[in-house]
C-alpha cells in the first residue's frame, strides 16, 4: 500500500491537472452558462438528472439555484429529477429503470427549458433517454461527462467533458463547473434586474 502522503499527493496532483484543463478551455462552459441564463430570464427552468454521485450533484446544483449560491436574489426554477422516491419507484416498477428520467422530462419539460444529464461514463441509458426526449420537446440539452463522452455526448446539444477517466476527478470537475455556472446565472440575473 502507498504511504498516506503519496495517496493524497497523487489525488491533489490529478485534481489540479483537471482544474487546469478546465481553466485552459472554458468556451463550452461559456456557451452552457449563456443558454442557462437565457432560459431562466425567459421564464424557463433547468432540470438535472444522473445516477449515484451524479444524482447527488443534480440535487446539489438544483438547490444552489432554488435557494442561493453566493447572492441574495429570488429563487430560480430548477428541479433535480432524482429526488422523488415515489415517482422513481413507480416509473421503475411500471416502465423499467431506463425510463425514470425520460418519463419525468415528458411530464415536466417544455420547449426552452435546459435539461442537464450527468454521467461520468457518459453511458447511463436512463440519462441518455432523458436527453433524447428533452430534445424532442425543444429543450436545450447539456451533458456533463468524463473524457470519453460516451453515448450522452452524441445526444446532447452541448457536452462538458472533464478530461479524466477517473470517476472521482470527473465528479470534482462536474461540481466545480456546476458552481461556476450558478455564479454566472446569478450575476446575469443581477444585471438583468438592474437594467
Amino acid at each position: 500500500m502507498q504511504h498516506t502522503s503519496e495517496i493524497f499527493a497523487k489525488a491533489i496532483a490529478e485534481h489540479i491537472k483537471v482544474v487546469q484543463a478546465i481553466h485552459d478551455d472554458h468556451s463550452v462552459l461559456e456557451r452552457i452558462a449563456s443558454k442557462m441564463s437565457a432560459a431562466i430570464l425567459n421564464g424557463n427552468k433547468i432540470l438535472w438528472c444522473g445516477n449515484g454521485g451524479s444524482a447527488a450533484d443534480s440535487q446539489h446544483l438544483a438547490a444552489e439555484l432554488v435557494g442561493r449560491f453566493l447572492r441574495e436574489r429570488r429563487g430560480l426554477p430548477s428541479i433535480a429529477l432524482t429526488t422523488n422516491t415515489s415517482i422513481l419507484s413507480a416509473i421503475g416498477n411500471d416502465y423499467g429503470y431506463e425510463q425514470i428520467f425520460r418519463r419525468q422530462v415528458e411530464a415536466l419539460c417544455v420547449s426552452g427549458d435546459v435539461v442537464v444529464g450527468i454521467s461520468t461514463s457518459g453511458n447511463s441509458r436512463n440519462v441518455c433517454l432523458a436527453l433524447e426526449k428533452a430534445r424532442e420537446i425543444g429543450a436545450y440539452t447539456v451533458a456533463f461527462t468524463g473524457k470519453n463522452g460516451g453515448g450522452l455526448a452524441r445526444v446532447a446539444d452541448e457536452t462538458l467533458q472533464i478530461p479524466s477517466t477517473e470517476t472521482p476527478r470527473i465528479q470534482e470537475g462536474h461540481i466545480l463547473c456546476g458552481h461556476m455556472l450558478c455564479d454566472y446565472i446569478e450575476q446575469s440575473l443581477d444585471q438583468s434586474d438592474r437594467s
